[in-house]
């Protein structure tokens, strides 16, 4: 999955972990507050997601500890997907530019 869009819960995630290492709870709030509340994921969907960055080599596992007799496991951005998450953000940016261009022609054209 290198050439086509990212989904965007995968977006918001490494989003999130550019910011630095983070622990599974730090990155569901990190993603609600990037979409602005519009995306809450929840545990079960987080990890799975993780699961497959990890195999896909965009996230690693930073480190591990035990907080309150639980383990936490921290993870990070890779560089490959530091550079996967580059060529998504050029991929929207083009076609924000499209869309922004197509609807100013529109208003200005007289066709609001």
């Amino acid at each position: 999955m290198t050439d086509g869009a990212l989904r965007e819960p995968t977006f918001l995630v490494l989003t999130a972990l550019a910011a630095g290492p983070q622990h599974g709870y730090g990155i569901l709030l990190d993603v609600e507050q990037i979409s602005a509340g519009r995306v809450r994921l929840r545990a079960g969907t987080l990890y799975t997601a993780l699961d497959r960055l990890v195999a896909d080599d965009w996230v690693a596992v930073d480190r591990e500890e035990v907080v309150d007799g639980r383990l936490r496991r921290y993870y990070r951005l890779t560089d490959q997907g530091a550079a996967r998450l580059a060529t998504e953000v050029d991929r929207l940016r083009v076609t924000t530019h499209a869309a922004e261009t197509r609807l100013r022609a529109r208003t200005v054209g007289g066709t609001a």
